[in-house]
């Protein structure tokens, strides 16, 4: 017996040291390193650069960098516009730390930041085929915080339709997309159909009102008394403000929701949706620095065998079909972007902060101008 709880107690230490290991290697903040100089003679640009984790005023630093060189199959864009993701703030603090195992342990393994792009094409590789030099394009690809980004043509990126500006091209593909294919591919929207946006007001929100809308659903949006007119706006047929109801208490019974903010219990939303209804989960609050916002999509995942009606999870895939479907909704007029702010490339700490707390109105834009070399460096 004395034994056994001696051998008991040795696998219970063992644990804990190893439980205590791992938090510590997860959570641990490395120093941030010097930039290192461009390769002297190389073409530089200016681009926003992450080399540790911690607030958006600490970290990101303007830097002078290295342009991308284009391979035989990319095209290298000079960005106009960009747009801020929460999924950047992310990335900036390091959270949730289960994030890390990707990102690098310590410190980013990337220093690049930002997604969304939108500019003009400026080179193309000897294979490219559907891109030429002065075509205005937007798309998708890591380092959109910087002078110029070269993407792969097969890639997600598209033309810009002419009748949208850089900013608003710059400020759908995550965010649209999201809404596209959370709508589209998880929800099966359908004409005639009662759709409601929870958390209508926001990125992925102000998309879905309109996408719904396009394929000829009957949309109630749920925001903030302040954002209720602009909801309104953009399509919605009917708002509800949360602030003055609880929608999940109503009798209106819906055969798709979509959750964009995370602010209800998952199986509160058995009493708002039809008996074959579908809700998809597309966004959630920041609950903890570990798993958050990991945590809801993992209690859906465990709940969903046993909830009726369906529920769906999503992950954006960025994509060169799916952007030239927005692309084609947003020449016809059917999408527009909703811009809340915007900010020069030297204030991306203050616009990540900003997204970061969780209220802007739709997007939050970066504007990308040339730079001298010399400027110096913001945080």
């Amino acid at each position: 017996m004395f034994r056994k709880k001696k051998i008991l107690a040795l696998v219970s230490i063992v644990l804990v040291v190893g439980i205590v290991s791992v938090a510590a290697l997860f959570s641990n903040d490395s120093a941030c390193p010097s930039a290192s100089a461009p390769t002297s003679g190389a073409p530089s640009m200016k681009a926003i650069a992450l080399r540790c984790y911690g607030s958006p005023a600490s970290v990101l630093k303007l830097e002078d960098t290295e342009k991308p060189t284009l391979e035989d199959d990319q095209v290298l864009v000079k960005v106009r516009a960009a747009s801020v993701n929460p999924l950047d703030w992310h990335d900036v603090r390091g959270t949730p730390y289960i994030m890390r195992r990707d990102s690098g342990f310590g410190a980013p393994n990337d220093p690049r930041l930002g997604v969304d792009f939108a500019g003009t094409v400026e080179a193309v590789g000897k294979n490219v085929k559907r891109f030429r030099p002065g075509d205005e394009v937007f798309g998708g690809r890591s380092g959109a915080f910087g002078e110029y980004v070269a993407v792969r043509e097969a890639r997600a990126i598209v033309l810009k339709p002419p009748n949208v500006t850089f900013e608003q091209a710059a400020a759908a593909p995550v965010a649209a997309l999201t809404a596209l294919q959370s709508l589209r591919d998880q929800g099966h929207v359908q004409p005639g159909q009662k759709v409601l946006i929870n958390g209508a007001s926001g990125g992925v929100g102000t998309f879905a009102v309109q996408i719904a809308k396009a394929f000829g659903a009957e949309v109630t949006a749920v925001c903030s008394t302040k954002n209720v007119e602009m909801v309104r706006s953009i399509g919605a047929d009917h708002v509800i403000d949360y602030t003055k109801e609880d929608f999940t208490q109503g009798e209106q019974r819906f055969d798709l929701v979509l959750d964009a903010i995370g602010n209800h219990p998952l199986l509160s939303y058995r009493h708002v949706l039809k008996p074959q209804g579908t809700l998809v989960i597309v966004g959630g609050l920041k609950q903890n620095r570990w798993i958050a916002p990991f945590l809801r999509p993992l209690k859906a995942r465990l709940i969903s065998p046993f909830m009726r009606p369906s529920l769906m999870l999503i992950r954006t895939d960025l994509n060169h079909d799916d952007l030239s479907v927005l692309a084609d909704l947003m020449q016809a007029g059917k999408v527009r972007s909703v811009i809340d702010r915007r900010y020069p490339l030297s204030d991306v700490p203050a616009a990540v902060a900003y997204v970061e707390e969780g209220h802007a109105r739709g997007k939050v834009i970066i504007s990308v101008e040339e730079m001298p070399v010399d400027t110096a460096h913001r945080t």
